[in-house]
């Protein structure tokens, strides 16, 4: 028997994946132009906009894509 945990099917790619994606990548550039443009790179404020967003990004993403076993 072959036991499998995450069934990520790309035919579930949906609105939801889009969203999830774009706060992904709204997370990593926020990261980076906060900390070209003021200089800190070690800011527990950016660091909290930032883990929100990326979590919520990987989270919905791998969410949207896992298949249902049926």
């Amino acid at each position: 028997m072959k036991a499998n945990l995450l069934n990520i099917n790309v035919k579930n790619f949906s609105v939801f994946t889009i969203i999830s994606l774009l706060a992904l990548i709204a997370g990593i550039t926020f990261y980076l132009y906060w900390g070209s443009r003021y200089g800190v790179w070690f800011d527990i404020g950016s660091y909290s906009i930032t883990i929100v967003l990326i979590l919520s990004g990987v989270a919905g993403t791998l969410l949207s894509l896992i298949g249902k076993n049926e």
